[in-house]
């Protein structure tokens, strides 16, 4: 049994030497200021979460990420996990209650509960017609607003590390995440990357909350981020573009583990951030599932991953 089961990824934290260059990409990326102070900016997307991302003020870095647990008694199991911070009571905007644990590659790891949430921001996108719907607008032409996209709600985090198998099994054991696809190169035995979800039960969640795959270093791979839809994707691809101020570092596509339509960018710092619409959801009825790297690595749709994506951490 694991030690607690998480309930959803709550935010990632970062650091960055200007916060005013961090929220100048993360407003044409598609978040909105939840609040900022002297040391840190806190950004949000549409859904009610308090915030999503947070960059403290310092040297660039990749600190760790969030885990959201269903109440207080989650917390106490976890703050008598060997190393853990105990039950600490927030001091950034939001409150709430957090323990502090370490993971394998010595990232901080947050379990919080009780954040207050904020009102969600109104999203109106017109219906799509479609071969099998054909009149979802009827009489009504399609015009998109020009711009960022609206980011809804943070998705998934994905880590190299040189001990990634040492890795996924402290964040199943611990944590209670269970496997979606685990990748292998040659032999079955030699894993390569794997995807891990939510263990809620019969509910049915994102086909993943964390990858973690073999890297000569550890960091962070990239942060994700679900938008209101695929015009959404495209709409943010193109605003970025137009800013002409930051590295795109892969997409547009569709993945197949996952099935994602995604984008990705760099921040100015190269941290990558994704944009991405329309995952698959599981619950743990379906179980989890051995795959080729041949098979894995693929996209359904797009270009193959430039190895500056594959092959890039944060640390």
């Amino acid at each position: 049994m694991p030690v607690i089961k998480v309930r959803d990824l709550a935010y990632g934290r970062l650091r960055s030497p200007d916060l005013d260059a961090q929220e100048e990409f993360l407003t044409a990326f598609g978040m909105v200021r939840a609040e900022r102070t002297a040391n840190a900016l806190y950004m949000r997307g549409t859904d009610p979460a308090h915030h999503i991302h947070v960059t403290e003020k310092g040297d660039a870095g990749f600190i760790g990420f969030a885990w959201a647990v269903a109440d207080e008694d989650d917390l106490k199991k976890i703050a008598k996990h060997p190393g853990a911070s105990g039950i600490e009571h927030i001091d950034e905007p939001g409150g709430g209650k957090r323990v502090r644990v370490t993971e394998p590659n010595g990232y901080t790891i947050e379990i919080v509960h009780g954040i207050a949430p904020l009102a969600a921001i109104p999203v109106t996108r017109q219906p799509i017609n479609s071969g099998v719907a054909p009149l979802n607008r009827a009489g009504e032409v399609i015009r998109f607003r020009q711009g960022p996209s609206s980011v809804k709600r943070i998705g998934h985090a994905v880590m190299g590390t040189p001990k990634n198998q040492e890795t996924v099994k402290w964040f199943r054991d611990v944590l209670g995440l269970v496997r979606s696809d685990d990748i292998y190169g040659g032999e079955q035995s030699n894993i390569l990357g794997q995807f891990s979800r939510i263990d809620a039960g019969d509910d049915y969640v994102d086909h993943h909350a964390f990858f973690c795959m073999h890297n000569a270093r550890a960091g962070l791979n990239h942060f994700s981020f679900e938008v209101q839809d695929i015009d959404d994707v495209f709409m943010g691809h193109e605003h970025l573009k137009g800013t002409g101020k930051y590295e795109h570092m892969w997409g547009i596509g569709r993945h197949l583990l996952g099935s994602q339509v995604y984008d990705y960018w760099a921040d100015p710092y190269m941290r990558v951030h994704e944009h991405w619409a329309d995952t698959d959801r599981l619950n743990i009825q379906n179980g989890g599932n051995l795959v080729s790297a041949e098979e894995g690595f693929r996209s359904q749709w797009g270009d193959r991953p430039p190895e500056k994506f594959v092959g890039h951490v944060s640390p």
